[in-house]
């Protein structure tokens, strides 16, 4: 059973960055599509990012297109997302997710249990 953990969450002025990383233990996610998502307060669970099994493929969501870069390092398990030019409206509980096929926010076989990244005004 792959289990994924994210960190690297937490506070920061607005305009700055952080870098959260998704670390899977359990199994291999080397063949897996992986993802990003992020669910605020009252919200409903959005998408941010994904990237294909091997890296050659990335898609974002419109708000964060410029500012936000999914990557992948499959022999160390583990999927990034450098977060650049942090708004307020960025704050949320940000979770990774992986699948056979391609991740979405209603397909994903497995969800880490998320980080939360607040950003200050």
């Amino acid at each position: 059973q792959v289990q994924l953990v994210e960190s690297g969450g937490g506070l920061v002025q607005a305009g700055g960055s952080l870098r959260l990383s998704c670390a899977a233990s359990g199994g291999t996610v080397s063949g897996y599509s992986m993802g990003w998502f992020r669910q605020a307060p009252g919200k409903e669970r959005e998408f941010v990012a994904r990237i294909n099994w091997n890296g050659y493929s990335t898609y974002y969501a419109d708000f964060v297109k410029g500012r936000f870069t999914i990557s992948r390092d499959n022999p160390k398990n583990t999927v990034y997302l450098q977060m650049n030019s942090l708004k307020p409206e960025d704050a949320a509980v940000y979770y990774c997710a992986a699948d056979r096929v391609q991740v979405t926010t209603r397909r994903a076989s497995y969800w880490g249990q998320g980080t939360q990244v607040t950003v200050s005004a």
